[in-house]
C-alpha cells in the first residue's frame, strides 16, 4: 500500500519511528482486528487502535452502557448509559477515526458462532472477564490460526499474554498455562471484585502495543511470557512458561492446533 498524503501527516508520529516507519504504518492500515469486550480493557484498546490506524476494528460485545461502567471504560460518556456499547463505541471511533471501518457486533460470542465471527479479522484481542468466554475465543482462534492477545484486569493487577499455540511446541496455549479452568467458576468478577480504572487503561495500553507488534512483526515475542503488572508498585514481572508434557487439553492438532 502506497500511503497517501493525508496519511502522512495523520500518522506522521509513527512514520517517524524507526520501529514502524512507512511500511509499518501501511500494513496497519490494510489490518483488521477484533476486539472482544468493549468493557475496562477493550475502551482504550478500541481507541488507541483506531488512532493508530488499523483499517477494520470488528467491536464485539452484547452488553449495554451501565453507570458503573464509566470510571474505567473511557469510550463512552454519561450520554451513552443505556446505550449498547458497541454502538457508541463505533460513534466515537468513527468521530476520531474516518479511516477505520468499524463492525459493530451486538453479540455474545459461543462456540457455535466463534469461527464465523473471527474468520474476518488478522488477529483477536480478548479483554473479557468471563472464562467460559476466554476459553471460547481461545480454543477458535487457535482452529482458525490467529494471533490472540489476552489481557485481564482484577483490582489493582493486570496481566498479559500472546497465544499462537498452533505454531507448533515452542508456543503454548491457555491450558498450558491454566491447566483446565476447573475452578473457573469460583474466580470473582470485576463486580466482586472491583477495579481500579487507570489500572484498566494501563492493561488496554498494553494490549494495543501488543497488538500493533505483533500486527507489523515487531519483537520480542510475548509467545510464552505472562506479564503481571502491579500498578500500585507499580512494578512488572515477567513469567515464562513452555508446553508441559501433557498438557490440559495435550495442545492436540486434530483440532487444528
Amino acid at each position: 500500500m502506497n500511503l497517501t498524503d493525508a496519511a502522512l501527516r495523520r500518522y506522521a508520529r509513527h512514520i517517524v519511528l524507526p520501529e514502524i516507519g512507512g511500511t509499518g504504518q501501511a500494513r496497519l492500515l490494510e489490518s483488521a482486528v477484533l476486539v472482544v469486550g468493549m468493557g475496562g480493557l477493550g475502551a482504550p484498546l478500541a481507541l488507541y487502535l483506531a488512532a493508530a490506524g488499523v483499517g477494520r476494528l470488528g467491536l464485539l460485545d452484547d452488553d449495554r452502557v451501565d453507570e458503573t461502567n464509566l470510571h474505567r471504560q473511557v469510550i463512552y460518556s454519561e450520554a451513552d448509559v443505556g446505550r449498547p456499547k458497541v454502538e457508541a463505541a463505533a460513534e466515537r471511533l468513527g468521530a476520531l477515526s474516518s479511516r477505520t471501518r468499524l463492525d459493530p457486533l451486538a453479540v455474545r460470542i459461543d462456540a457455535t458462532n466463534a469461527a464465523a465471527l473471527i474468520e474476518p479479522y488478522d488477529l483477536v484481542a480478548d479483554g473479557t472477564d468471563n472464562v467460559a468466554t476466554r476459553r471460547v475465543v481461545h480454543d477458535a482462534t487457535m482452529r482458525a490460526r490467529r494471533p490472540l492477545v489476552s489481557g485481564s484486569v482484577q483490582g489493582v493487577d493486570g496481566q498479559l499474554t500472546l497465544y499462537r499455540a498452533y505454531d507448533g511446541p515452542a508456543h503454548p496455549c491457555l491450558y498450558c498455562l491454566f491447566g483446565g479452568l476447573e475452578d473457573a467458576q469460583s474466580l470473582p468478577s470485576c463486580a466482586q471484585a472491583g477495579v481500579l480504572g487507570p489500572a484498566a487503561g494501563l492493561m488496554g495500553s498494553l494490549m494495543a502495543t501488543q497488538v500493533i507488534k505483533t500486527l507489523i512483526g515487531l519483537g520480542p515475542e510475548l509467545s510464552g511470557t505472562l506479564l503481571h503488572l502491579d500498578t500500585l508498585g507499580p512494578h512488572l514481572e515477567r513469567v515464562r512458561f513452555s508446553r508441559p508434557a501433557a498438557c490440559a487439553l495435550r495442545c492436540r492438532h486434530a483440532t487444528g492446533w
